[in-house]
């Protein structure tokens, strides 16, 4: 059982890659990354030699090093939790203890914590010890939960450069890494898209169904920004006997990292019908589940209640007050919370070194974009003046754009070359700013599109750097540490202890952002209002994309509606609703605006946009 109602999501493949071990011992549940097995195995060396546990390097050139690298890392996380927590509840209560701050840490109204403050008026001795090994018994860990991005899934060749077969490509082989490994009570959180290769592979693994006891091991996590596509993805995996526990659902844009946009669903419509939908989904997917898994199991299909199947629903995305998640939790009944950014100038809670650290603190709205640095061609949250950025343009004032792609996670261009590069690698830079230059356009245009084609970041490298640096496994001196907040992140303006954070989340204490903070929902309106706009000028009435252009601006009509209702209605305590009124008033008006101009109004519709059906 799960204690907290919130838990940290995945940041970048090293900002939290080492979370668990940091928290999970306090019953904080927080996701990690293995797109990079090779930093895994640099963190797993580290943490080996800190917890003196055995270690031995698994080279580059192993059969299946890749998953070998990722299951040996996450069994080192399992181990060090495991005993970080058994030490913990070993450990004496009322004397300020780190089993005592176990339980301050637990939201008001926890059973455990209600529990833990009628102890502490107990005289009794043996009733006292009674309680306290009954408190004890009821522990229990943050998930330690893994994150695969779906999509990043390049095809690798043998040491002969021959094509190796599939469950060898980069999601497949992290996946059999996490299936392998010895955590238990975990999730998979699979982001970034519909992989049915991948999702067919976790088939070939028990651990992701039901036991004879009715529990599941490694439980299918899927983070979505729209619940059509949850409902697909589930109706694909429930073919396979699979079920979904939880539907982390996640704002399009007002997130951390990539930024994969909806099709204009907006954070408040999205939860709204939720529950029930999911309810009615289950019901109908459990027939399947039940099918299939008697073809493949030796034992009865555990009865369970409706309940029992009911996936969880989580949102995540900009929350930065007690009261919008008190919006989210009361009034849309999600189960939980994710929050991320704030999260990043938290040094207890997650792995950021000291000058990134001093760059988020000090980033204002300003410094914080959506940027096309990414090399998937996906729009990136990003933060000026980084140390990737800056050696970025070192790069660029040298005339040696572009990286040395070591580790090639996100290959996929094929312009130039017979294999897939990268679009960040110098290899590909050097040869597409060669035929821009040797193109008819004018100059003016040429500048432009060379500088689009150096934006890209290598971020296979360089959004692991700052997790190196921090440890002290790489010197400060390197550099290129690359961060992904959220917008977020742009009022939280100096580092804070663990306490900190977590009594800002609970609305404990003195909220650590100022009143003037727009609401998560005013800022998301805005991103996605500005994300239209830029389309509409990038995209031709001609064009396929004119047609999600159109359902897009809809959708934000209708979410607009949706907000100004919320806002007309009464606040939760640190809950800025008249930041919200006044956003949908001028975005509206920016969106008719851009309508006119574009001619997206309802007169120039000629494509007919039709019901999606699931």
């Amino acid at each position: 059982m799960l204690q907290h109602q919130f838990h940290i999501p995945v940041m970048g493949t090293g900002h939290s890659i080492d979370s668990p071990i940091r928290v999970a011992h306090l019953g904080i549940s927080s996701v990690m990354s293995v797109v990079d097995d090779l930093l895994c195995e640099k963190i797993r060396k580290y943490y080996a030699g800190t917890f003196n546990l055995p270690y031995q390097n698994i080279p580059r050139s192993a059969a299946d090093g890749r998953a070998e690298r990722i299951t040996a890392y996450l069994d080192t996380v399992a181990d060090i939790v495991s005993s970080k927590f058994e030490e913990l509840k070993n450990a004496p209560l009322f004397e300020d203890s780190e089993k005592d701050r176990y339980f301050s840490l637990l939201p008001d109204g926890n059973p455990l914590k209600t529990i833990y403050h009628q102890i502490s008026s107990l005289n009794d001795a043996d009733e006292r010890k009674k309680w306290i090994d009954e408190l004890t018994a009821r522990m229990t860990p943050g998930s330690i939960d893994v994150n695969i991005m779906a999509k990043v899934d390049a095809l690798r060749t043998d040491k002969d450069d021959q094509p190796m077969s599939s469950e060898f490509s980069d999601a497949s082989a992290a996946l059999r890494g996490y299936a392998n490994s010895k955590l238990s009570s975990s999730g998979l959180v699979l982001s970034a898209g519909f992989n049915p290769r991948l999702y067919g592979y976790l088939s070939e693994f028990n651990d992701f169904y039901r036991d004879a006891s009715g529990q599941i091991k490694k439980q299918i996590i899927l983070k979505v920004s729209d619940f059509r596509s949850a409902l697909i993805q589930g109706k694909f995996l429930a073919k396979k006997g699979l079920e979904v526990a939880e539907f982390r659902i996640e704002s399009g844009l007002n997130c951390g990292g990539h930024a994969f946009a909806s099709d204009g669903h907006l954070m408040p419509v999205l939860p709204a019908g939720v529950p029930g939908e999911a309810g009615t989904a289950c019901g109908n997917l459990s027939a399947r589940w039940y099918k299939v898994f008697m073809k493949r199991s030796r034992w009865d299909y555990p009865e369970l209640s409706a309940e029992e199947i009911k996936p969880k629903i989580t949102v995540q995305g900009g929350i930065g007050t007690n009261g919008e998640m008190r919006r989210l939790l009361e009034d849309f009944e999600m189960d939980g919370t994710g929050w991320g950014s704030p999260f990043l100038l938290v040094p207890e809670a997650t792995c950021v070194d000291e000058f990134t650290s001093k760059v988020l603190a000090s980033a204002g709205e300003r410094e914080l974009y959506l940027s096309n640095v990414s090399p998937l061609g996906v729009p990136f949250n990003n933060v000026r003046g980084s140390g990737s950025e800056i050696h970025k343009k070192e790069l660029i004032a040298k005339g040696k754009p572009g990286s040395k792609c070591p580790k090639g996670f996100l290959v996929s261009n094929t312009e130039f070359t017979e294999s897939p590069i990268c679009t960040a690698s110098s290899q590909y830079q050097l040869l597409k700013i060669n035929s821009i230059q040797e193109s008819d356009f004018s100059d003016d245009d040429k500048e432009k599109q060379k500088n689009k084609v150096m934006e890209k970041t290598c971020l296979c490298t360089n959004l692991g750097t700052g997790s190196l640096i921090r440890l002290g496994i790489m010197k400060p001196s390197y550099g290129r540490q690359a961060i992904c907040p959220g917008p977020n992140i742009a009022w939280f303006n100096r580092e804070y202890s663990l306490e900190e954070m977590v009594d800002h989340i609970y609305g404990r204490s003195e909220s650590l952002v100022p009143d003037e903070r727009p609401h998560m929902f005013a800022k998301e309106l805005v991103m996605y209002v500005d994300y239209v706009s830029e389309l509409s000028l990038l995209t031709d009435p001609e064009d396929s994309g004119w047609k999600k252009l159109l359902k897009m601006k809809k959708n934000l009509e209708q979410g607009m509606d949706h907000c100004m209702e919320i806002a007309n209605g009464t606040a939760y305590p640190g809950e800025n609703l008249a930041s919200l009124r006044e956003t949908v008033t001028v975005q509206r008006e920016k969106l008719n605006e851009i309508s006119h101009a574009n001619m997206l109004t309802p007169n120039c519709i000629f494509i007919t946009v039709s019901t999606d059906r699931i």
